[in-house]
């Protein structure tokens, strides 16, 4: 069965919002990480408003002039791979290559989507974001692994935590520290 992979940057206090106010120069190890997990992915799960932000982004991207063999790589993943975003807007029409829109109106919708993607053949899904999507995830104990790339800054903003209800014990199964500072953890839940 596929997992779905939470993979994003954070703050050291959990912050998750306006990555443009807090996100550091990602470092070329840094990048390359983040490729190399890609590389694990076939599909993406979004929201909305992260989907507006990608879209604004990643298909200018590809076969840029003077961009990096990573950033080319990452850009060629952005365009193949399958893109779910999740909304409650009837009317959003998406102009992304391999985008679906998926129309979610309660958490059973949701749940009900994403354990029929995974049980589907395929790579793991990346969940991206954005934050009211990925705590409704987590809240719904359907996230199978965690990526975090902490950030060294803390920052006020939306985190983490503000729609969770409910402890849950994680595993840490890996970690890697950066040239830029970040500090990757990897985590998987603890059940029971």
């Amino acid at each position: 069965m596929r997992k779905l992979v939470l993979a994003m940057m954070t703050t050291v206090n959990g912050r998750l919002d306006d990555p443009d106010a807090w996100t550091s120069e990602i470092s070329d190890d840094h990048y390359r990480e983040i490729d190399r997990g890609y590389a694990a992915f076939d599909t993406i799960l979004v929201g909305r408003v992260t989907a507006a932000e990608m879209i604004g982004f990643w298909p200018g991207q590809r076969g840029q002039q003077g961009a990096g063999e990573t950033h080319l790589a990452m850009a060629e993943k952005m365009h193949t791979y399958r893109k779910h975003v999740i909304t409650s807007d009837e009317n959003l029409v998406l102009d992304w290559h391999n985008a679906e829109v998926v129309l979610v109106r309660q958490d059973d919708d949701l749940a009900a989507f994403v354990e029929d993607l995974k049980s589907r053949p395929g790579a793991d899904i990346h969940l991206s974001g954005g934050a009211r999507l990925a705590q409704t995830l987590v809240r719904l104990g359907l996230v199978d692994e965690y990526r975090f790339f902490v950030n060294p800054v803390h920052s006020p903003g939306a985190t983490w935590y503000e729609l969770l209800d409910d402890q849950q014990r994680l595993e840490l199964i890996n970690s890697l520290t950066f040239e830029n500072g970040v500090v990757a953890l990897t985590y998987r839940p603890v059940s029971g």
